[in-house]
């Protein structure tokens, strides 16, 4: 891992390195590189709570490239709006839905510069996938974005990721499903909605998704909400869900037979698919 800037050390314009980002400490969570000590602090404490923290990024990764491949392959939605994408890692969404389909539009959103650094770079050759600027917990903003409407038609189907978001809004409990809503009614017809989660298990592990739950809101990140299976729910509104319903994003359609037993990460991240009828 990569050690804590220097004073000489290039940092990109509009980075802080002294406070931590959400997109570097998932970024930390992988292993990856494009990290600074304060993220990794993150990873720390909350591994203090659960040794396999890291399973929480690992799992929501998972379950992006099997629902980003359910989607491009099985609904025939060639348009994708990747809301909080992250930085760039191995799998991200365009790669898994172009490689079955080339013609499929993605439009990542995000509003941290290192994100958008990274983004742009890595698309400068590939004409159907583009980066924006923006603050994804401020739909109205998102849906009516100039840069976004440009590669998205809001009158046909769209796939929208909420993967791994909602659990860092900062702010009334009850708000990230007033987000939902308002993406929700402004989608079409045939869209479907993807969503991953920090989850409370309600079981012998609930304390430990406490713990983690308390050590992320009081790291240098600063959020982390872990919601039970009826709230994560609530994201979905009226959708119809896809089956099997919100799950652990480790059974939500696995690749193959479970020979382990899982940790305490792995149950504790839930997600889901919603079809708008």
């Amino acid at each position: 891992m990569p050690d804590a800037p220097t004073r000489t050390e290039r940092v990109p314009v509009g980075v802080d390195p002294t406070r931590a980002s959400i997109a570097r400490v998932y970024d930390a969570f992988l292993l990856g590189k494009d990290n600074y000590e304060i993220d990794r602090e993150v990873l720390r404490k909350v591994q203090q709570a659960a040794p396999e923290a890291q399973d929480l990024a690992t799992e929501n990764r998972g379950f992006l490239i099997r629902a980003c491949r359910f989607l491009a392959s099985q609904t025939g939605i060639t348009q994708f709006l990747d809301l909080g994408s992250g930085l760039p890692t191995a799998e991200n969404t365009h790669q898994v839905v172009q490689r079955i389909n080339p013609e499929i539009k993605v439009v990542y959103v995000d509003n941290d510069p290192v994100v958008l650094a990274h983004g742009r770079a890595l698309l400068e050759e590939n004409e159907n996938t583009h980066f924006v600027s923006d603050d994804i917990f401020e739909p109205e903003r998102i849906i009516d974005n100039p840069d976004i409407r440009r590669h998205i038609d809001f009158s046909q189907p769209i796939a929208l990721l909420q993967l791994g978001t909602l659990h860092h809004y900062n702010g009334p409990k009850e708000a990230p499903a007033q987000i939902m809503k308002k993406y929700i009614d402004a989608l079409p017809s045939g869209s479907y909605v993807a969503i991953s989660h920090f989850s409370d298990p309600e079981d012998e592990l609930s304390e430990t998704a406490r713990k983690m739950e308390d050590f992320f809101i009081h790291s240098p990140m600063g959020s982390g909400t872990f919601r039970t299976k009826a709230e994560i729910e609530e994201l979905f509104h009226d959708l119809e869900m896809v089956e099997p319903g919100v799950k652990l994003c480790v059974d939500w359609w696995p690749d193959g037979p479970r020979i382990k037993e899982l940790n305490a990460a792995q149950r504790t991240i839930s997600g889901g698919i919603g079809r708008k009828a």
